[in-house]
């Protein structure tokens, strides 16, 4: 049986069984959101919701109760004047999000995760809008988990947005990843009694490693300015839900989240503001249905 370790002035190789708790019990982690003691009932969603993309802001998801989502992934608008943004402020856009974030973690399980894809934004100024984010989950009362960058792999080699071509005088980082953020509501952990994972063991190993290398998906053929890559929702739906469980959207968008959901064997609610973007999403899951 190997040796338990515990925390260490020079850290440690392995952490199998590994004793934090000198760690966490610092001053460090004192002031910050810590796990709930008392964990709220989970809800039941009426069945006639389940599998629906409301054409509606996810700012009121009424049709939700409390305590019923057990996964939220979705990629917000990011405000940069595509068709579908309204050119808010940058305290404007956190606000919208901060209202529907409130209502996400309303309406998700304890234990339930919820998994955001942003990118930071420009260059004149550069605009963190990942660590705007991250700061507001904790004020809201989220547990973070931590954060996975998506090398968009493909990418790095098309831009030629160099700002000073070999010159010091104004050299410009050459976007090739975005984030995704994760937190969880309440507690960390998810009872599994009864429950089935469909994650594999190379997928596991591939999975909780903080870098994802993923394509990126093709607007054009998609027929949306931003979509993500259906593998994105995939790895986020094996790795932190249980077959049957609920997706939630609340950006569906182009629908690749619930083309991700009914691939793994889950079930999707989301909300979409965008008349013709519901169609398409429709469209593409009766697709992904009939493929079966």
């Amino acid at each position: 049986m190997s040796k338990k370790t515990k925390t260490s002035n020079f850290g440690v190789s392995k952490r199998e069984s590994h004793d934090s708790s000198d760690f966490y019990g610092g001053r460090l982690y004192s002031s910050l959101t810590q796990e709930s003691k008392e964990i709220g009932k989970e809800n039941i969603v009426e069945e006639h919701l389940l599998d629906q993309i409301f054409c509606k802001s996810s700012e009121r998801m009424e049709e939700l109760p409390n305590n019923s989502i057990d996964l939220g992934i979705t990629s917000p608008p990011y405000n940069v004047k595509k068709s579908y943004d309204d050119d808010l402020t940058l305290q404007e856009y956190l606000e919208f999000l901060r209202r529907i974030f409130i209502e996400v973690k309303r309406v998700l399980v304890p234990g339930g995760r919820f998994c955001i894809n942003l990118a930071d934004l420009g260059r004149r100024p550069y605009i963190p809008l990942t660590s705007y984010v991250s700061i507001m989950l904790v004020e809201l009362g989220f547990l973070l988990r931590g954060e996975i960058i998506w090398r968009k792999t493909g990418v790095s080699g098309s831009s030629c947005a160099w700002g000073s071509w070999k010159m010091a005088s104004n050299p410009v980082l050459r976007d090739c990843h975005e984030k995704i953020l994760v937190c969880c509501k309440d507690t960390y952990k998810r009872e599994s009694k009864g429950k089935t994972s469909t994650i594999t063991r190379d997928e596991f190993l591939r999975d909780t490693l903080s870098v994802w290398d993923m394509p990126c998906e093709s607007a054009r053929r998609v027929k949306h300015p931003a979509p993500f890559s259906v593998q994105l929702p995939e790895r986020l739906i094996s790795l932190y839900s249980f077959l049957g469980d609920i997706v939630l959207d609340p950006f569906m968008g182009s629908g690749t989240t619930a083309v991700a959901a009914i691939r793994s064997g889950r079930h999707y609610v989301g909300y979409e503001l965008d008349e013709n973007y519901v169609k398409l999403s429709e469209e593409r899951i009766k697709k992904e249905k009939d493929s079966k």
